[in-house]
């Protein structure tokens, strides 16, 4: 196990270097550039009255060399400094942006997290115990609606049609959960729900399929002819071995649900992670976005790994070499 974590982290290094050359190109590579931005507004705010020379611009903000250099400039902060860069609008540190920022996201995605798995999980299960019932009907058709239903549209149908028809909508301006944990808990709470039926939607398909498989299994049947209560049945010897391939699943939603909430976000206007990227790409804040990506990446293959660790405690069969 030791030394196949030890591989695994340094296997990251190749991929994280990979992701950090893709992420730090592809944003230079949208049309439009901040230089452009910046420009266009200072002779807005003059009126045309002052003729901005790009050339200055473009030193200013460190763009006035080529790009590999820019890149060997960001990664050397990243690896001697643990330094991300600055906001080129706002001359901010990149980390403070993200430390101020990064609990809304983690508390959204993870309230995504839990509450997708509390509607999948019992839904999932029962749904596999009564195959080709109409509650296994109906859980089907559940899931089917939250795979194909929109996550934005759902919650945009949650912002506007509850004002037009109660006057209600949901709190707009953050309320910190130290301050107040029942008005955060509302404020989140709907989002959550946006966030996660996504979510619940894969994860009882996968749960029903493999909870069917390992139901088929000899030693479920000899756990049934022992007289064994159903709970006991699913709960100590099925839904253990069933839940491999869903924890795969949920390691491979759990970047999506922290770094995937940009337009939830946006749509309930949480000021999280996911705007400041969006904001950044639209101003075209060139170390903001790549910062956010970096961290995102990273964060994507931590958890897979944690993901690939796991299965040994679910299934004794895996070994790590």
């Amino acid at each position: 196990m030791r030394n196949y974590i030890i591989r695994r982290l340094l296997l990251m290094i190749p991929t994280l270097f990979i992701v950090s050359l893709v992420i730090f190109l592809l944003i230079r590579l949208i049309p439009g550039s901040i230089v452009d931005a910046m420009i266009g507004q200072q002779e807005a705010i003059s009126g045309g009255g002052i003729q901005v020379d790009r050339a200055t611009v473009e030193k200013a903000l460190g763009l006035d060399v080529p790009m590999l250099t820019q890149y060997g400039r960001w990664m050397g902060g990243i690896i001697m400094h643990g330094d991300l860069g600055n906001s080129l609008w706002r001359d901010t540190s990149v980390l403070e942006e993200l430390a101020a920022r990064w609990p809304v996201t983690v508390e959204l995605g993870l309230l995504g997290l839990i509450i997708g798995q509390l509607i999948a999980l019992p839904i999932g299960v029962y749904s596999a115990l009564r195959q080709d019932t109409w509650g296994d009907y109906v859980s089907r058709s559940f899931a089917i609606a939250c795979i194909a239903i929109p996550g934005f549209w759902v919650g945009t149908l949650i912002v506007v049609f509850p004002s037009l028809w109660w006057g209600y909508s949901p709190p707009l301006i953050l309320i910190p959960f130290t301050e107040d944990p029942i008005g955060n808990l509302q404020m989140f709470i709907l989002p959550a729900i946006v966030l996660g039926m996504a979510m619940a939607g894969e994860t009882m398909r996968m749960t029903r399929t493999m909870m069917l498989e390992v139901l088929r299994q000899d030693y479920i049947r000899t756990a049934w002819a022992k007289g064994l209560r159903e709970r006991v049945v699913v709960v100590r010897h099925a839904l253990k071995n069933a839940l491999i391939p869903v924890i795969t699943i949920v390691g491979l939603w759990m970047p999506v649900m922290i770094g995937g909430t940009v337009i939830i976000e946006q749509i309930f206007n949480l000021p999280g992670v996911g705007r400041l990227f969006l904001d950044a790409t639209l101003l075209r804040d060139y170390p903001v976005v790549s910062g956010v990506a970096f961290v995102f990446g990273f964060g994507m293959v931590f958890i897979n790994l944690i993901v690939d660790i796991t299965y040994g405690f679910l299934d004794p069969r895996v070994h790590y070499r």
